[in-house]
């Protein structure tokens, strides 16, 4: 298994009234890394398709310890779990090297000009496949 690292830099926005990332942005955070998998990874392998609809049935973080502003936070990403209309991704943002939060969120590709959920194509799951982390 491997993981997609993504380096994210803070903004300002992004802090709350006690110099931390505030909770909320964490998932802001977490989908930005997500885009820089599914858009431009995958537009990079020659997949456009995950552009055009990926909606999220549900997200869960881990808070362990307060970001503070000032430098880049690491985010890795793996996938937990493919399934036929659904992928699980795993997440870990690192601050200075130490693990700060934990999530992972489930991901449905949707058509959007249908208005339904569909199913990964051949091409997407082999895509994501390289990230599929073993439970075993």
């Amino acid at each position: 298994m491997s993981r997609f690292t993504y380096q994210c830099a803070l903004r300002w926005s992004d802090m709350d009234a006690y110099g931390h990332v505030n909770n909320a942005r964490f998932l802001t955070l977490y989908e930005e890394a997500r885009v820089a998998m599914m858009f431009d990874g995958a537009r990079d392998a020659g997949i456009t398709s995950l552009e055009e609809g990926v909606v999220i049935a549900r997200h869960e973080i881990d808070y362990l310890r307060p970001v503070d502003y000032g430098h880049p936070v690491r985010i890795d990403m793996w996938l937990e779990e493919i399934r036929p209309s659904r992928f699980v991704v795993g997440y870990e943002l690192f601050d200075d090297g130490v693990v700060a939060s934990r999530a992972r969120s489930v991901c449905v590709p949707f058509d959007l000009a249908a208005g339904r959920p569909r199913r990964l194509t051949d091409a997407e799951r082999e895509f994501l496949t390289p990230w599929l982390e073993s439970t075993s």
